[in-house]
């Protein structure tokens, strides 16, 4: 009787160090020590206080221990397995995106690369354009002043032309007035 009376002064114990601590959710663990705590409570309780009863609890108690040890062991190694899995999913999880992650950005690495050679191509057919027109502006104003120099030369040469035709004209007149007076001097 004594030892239910103090099992059950070590869990008001244990129960009051509980309540001293923040509440949180219990683990799994906890929970199956408050269960077998507690089964095993009422299994000395209801058993009777004999001599022969005390083997048979002393006796159930070790088999209790032991078997609540096996519970323990089982619900730990049960929560490592599942932590651990959790873990590699996860791990397996993350290493996927980080492959698809990767294989995005060089793929907008090749897209990058690709436009940037195509804005330089377009900037250089533009300077070559600038160029080639400013060449070509350059070509046409030379031409154009070759020509203005040819046209004022032609405009020169035309007006010596029409100065060389009329003085032709007044020798060509004078000569015939010479060959009229030397034939009518000649008669």
């Amino acid at each position: 009787m004594s030892s239910l009376f103090t099992r059950s002064k070590e869990y008001t114990r244990s129960r009051k160090s509980q309540s001293d601590s923040p509440p949180s959710s219990p683990s799994p663990i906890a929970k199956t020590l408050r269960v077998s705590s507690f089964s095993f409570l009422l299994e000395a309780a209801t058993t009777p206080a004999t001599s022969d009863s005390y083997s048979d609890r002393a006796s159930s108690r070790s088999s209790a221990y032991s078997r609540r040890e096996n519970r323990l062991a089982a619900l730990s190694s049960r929560a490592e397995e599942e932590s651990n899995r959790d873990y590699k999913k996860l791990y397996e999880s993350a290493l996927s995106e980080n492959q698809k992650l990767k294989s995005k950005l060089q793929e907008a690495q090749l897209e990058l690369a690709d436009i940037k050679s195509k804005l330089e191509k377009a900037t250089q057919q533009k300077q070559e354009k600038t160029s080639d027109r400013s060449s070509m502006l350059e070509m046409e104003k030379r031409e154009k002043r070759a020509l203005e120099r040819k046209l004022s030369e032609m405009e020169e040469e035309m007006k010596i032309l029409t100065e060389l035709k009329s003085d032709n004209q007044r020798l060509k007149d004078e000569n015939g007035a010479l060959i009229r007076v030397i034939s009518k001097l000649s008669k």
